[in-house]
């Protein structure tokens, strides 16, 4: 499963895909918290292109997504800005700045690649599939840990 969508450069464009996104991921079986943190995560990678890029060429921004054996890759391009996109520290008090901190903590990995009129700020993340009784499927065996109780 893949999509690719081209978007106002406006923040109306933010809400109409996580849901798209959801239901798609949801209707592949994917288990519902890893579609809402995918849902998360392309919300940030889209709030910061409109809040820092410049539109591509179009006037839009690219938004796509695939999914493939246990594999979610999420991806937003712009037309890119004067700053690299980078994670920063915000301070308690900050209002924003946390956004590709979220995405960190919530994804396996992501990065930008930078192509002659575009930026494309991309993440991945590893999607537990539902079984048929609604549970998730556990796509590695989990960690066992042993404490010593005898102190």
């Amino acid at each position: 499963m893949s999509s690719v969508v081209f978007l106002p450069h406006a923040p109306s464009s933010v809400s109409d895909v996580r849901k798209r996104l959801c239901s798609e991921l949801r209707a592949s079986g994917v288990y519902e918290e890893v579609a809402d943190d995918a849902a998360v995560i392309i919300s940030e990678l889209i709030s910061n292109a409109l809040r820092h890029a410049r539109p591509l060429p179009s006037g839009d921004i690219r938004v796509s997504w695939a999914y493939e054996g246990d594999l979610i890759q999420l991806a937003v391009s712009d037309g890119g800005s004067m700053t690299e996109p980078r994670r920063t520290r915000a301070a308690l008090s900050s209002l924003g700045g946390r956004g590709l901190s979220i995405v960190e903590a919530l994804s396996d990995g992501w990065g930008v690649s930078h192509e002659s009129d575009s930026t494309t700020v991309w993440a991945e993340l590893r999607a537990a599939q539902q079984s048929d009784n609604g549970h998730a499927v556990p796509l590695m065996q989990p960690l066992r840990i042993a404490f010593d109780q005898s102190a």
